[in-house]
């Protein structure tokens, strides 16, 4: 049984759900402080208590994102088979899911790291995310028995960024079908 929340734990996680919501759909730049106070339902102080800076809202903003998105990644791909070429390919499900939900923006990270600074803390965590997916993809790819799994792998992490991005740009549902049929491709071209 979970333990209750505290009031203290409640209101922090008003402000983040309402800074998810806000920083998706406007980008962390496009939202003040002050419109996340008035949105969530806090006081300031509450607010400046759980997050000092408004970097530490967007680095857990993008805390949050990271456990939905590579969670859906890695919930696809378990679902399209025991083996690590099946999942390859399966992990591009969730581009699928993602590009059909309502208020879909694209991708978080890449968004994010378009309006920060190079070197600063919130451009460093969404270069991470970039970074930890692609590790995952090579060792699904070294485990497929690919001969270049590195290749292989950013490859494949491309065309998932690029799916992501057309998914926003075209507001084409089949854009993830496409991006999956050229998974297959390269899977199948880099397994043989």
């Amino acid at each position: 049984m979970p333990a209750p929340r505290t009031p203290a734990g409640s209101a922090r996680d008003r402000i983040l759900d309402t800074a998810f919501r806000l920083f998706y759909a406007h980008g962390p730049r496009g939202v003040g402080v002050d419109t996340v106070i008035a949105e969530s339902g806090v006081a300031k102080a509450t607010l400046y208590k759980h997050f000092p800076r408004k970097d530490d809202l967007v680095l857990a903003y993008l805390d949050r994102v990271d456990q939905a998105w590579f969670g859906a990644l890695r919930s696809a791909a378990r679902d399209a088979g025991d083996e690590p070429r099946d999942q390859l390919v399966g992990m591009f499900d969730a581009l699928a899911g993602a590009c059909r939900r309502e208020g879909y923006h694209g991708c978080a990270f890449i968004n994010t790291a378009a309006e920060s600074s190079a070197g600063g803390p919130v451009h460093a965590r969404t270069v991470e995310h970039k970074v930890v997916v692609r590790a995952w993809v090579t060792e699904l790819a070294r485990q497929a028995g690919a001969a270049d799994p590195e290749l292989l792998a950013r490859q494949l992490t491309l065309l998932l960024d690029g799916g992501l991005a057309g998914g926003v740009l075209d507001g084409d549902p089949l854009i993830a079908d496409a991006a999956r049929r050229s998974a297959r491709t390269l899977v199948d071209d880099a397994l043989r």
